[in-house]
């Protein structure tokens, strides 16, 4: 697989990038190399490996989810700048 010049320069109208003649050039011979060194991996042997998305097994680790008593609600209310009808009061973040 390989790519060439006109290719270049759609993936760059298409990203909108303006590219100098050097620049697609470059770009073009470095993409041509990238995709060379990747058709590498097409010759590994392959049929007894299973796919992962990780090379370590991962678990995810969760703890018990426990009731346990809440804050009362009056004393952190006490802290609070604002306060209306038993809740925080923020300043609005919406335009009406």
């Amino acid at each position: 697989m390989s790519i060439n010049r006109a290719q270049v320069e759609h993936v760059a109208k298409l990203a909108r990038l303006s590219l100098s003649e050097e620049e697609k050039t470059q770009f073009t011979s470095q993409l041509n190399d990238i995709l060379q060194f990747a058709e590498k991996l097409n010759e590994l042997d392959t049929d007894n490996v299973e796919p992962t998305s990780h090379i370590y097994p991962i678990v995810n680790v969760m703890r018990e989810d426990t009731v346990k008593p809440s804050l009362d609600r009056k004393k952190v209310l006490l802290n609070a700048p604002d306060q209306k009808d038993g809740s925080f009061r923020v300043p609005a973040v919406f335009e009406e």
